[in-house]
């Protein structure tokens, strides 16, 4: 296994809710995996906290599809990288620095895939829920009909305040909704 990136072995996945295809207003979430806030619930990040409150707005909505990005892992370097992050991250540095000074850019996902499986599933425009612009970007670069955005913020607490602000100033998350 040398040399393989096991963060791209790993298969990704689709939730539709709905009527997805024909319905008129339909809701979206690229949600990149996240081990420690999904499954284990860390508080260090948002992702839990997006991932429950998007499907929440997709069956809220009434039609809407949540794409699982398995090999999105700490902005794509893989869960072991991240763990790496998180030690850095202990000795102050930023989530951006920390993969920066493991070598890695700050976000190295691409969401390609996941918009050629959406343009399959949906001719129609979709809203995204997301406060990364990054996202809005590859959805019109690659062709995707969109309609809009719907931020998605909160769970701010102590332990995440930095994570959060380092989105909003070095990564370039839109942040009109955010409390910090």
């Amino acid at each position: 296994m040398q040399g393989a990136n096991l963060a791209d072995m790993q298969q990704s996945s689709v939730l539709v809710y709905g009527d997805f295809q024909e319905s008129h207003e339909a809701l979206i979430r690229m949600h990149s995996i996240c081990h420690t806030g999904d499954i284990f619930g860390s508080k260090r990040c948002d992702c839990g906290f997006q991932l429950k409150q998007s499907m929440k707005m997709i069956v809220e909505n009434g039609s809407g599809a949540l794409f699982y990005l398995a090999n999105h892992e700490g902005r794509g370097i893989g869960l072991f990288s991240k763990a790496m992050a998180y030690v850095l991250q202990e000795n102050g540095f930023d989530t951006v620095e920390a993969n920066e000074g493991l070598g890695f850019e700050d976000d190295t996902r691409s969401y390609s895939d996941a918009i050629s499986v959406l343009k399959v599933l949906r001719q129609k425009p979709v809203t995204l829920i997301t406060n990364n612009p990054k996202k809005l970007i590859a959805l019109e670069k690659n062709g995707a009909l969109l309609s809009g955005r719907v931020p998605l913020w909160g769970d701010v607490s102590q332990f995440n305040e930095k994570y959060l602000d380092t989105k909003v100033k070095r990564s370039g998350h839109l942040k009109e909704e955010v409390l910090l």
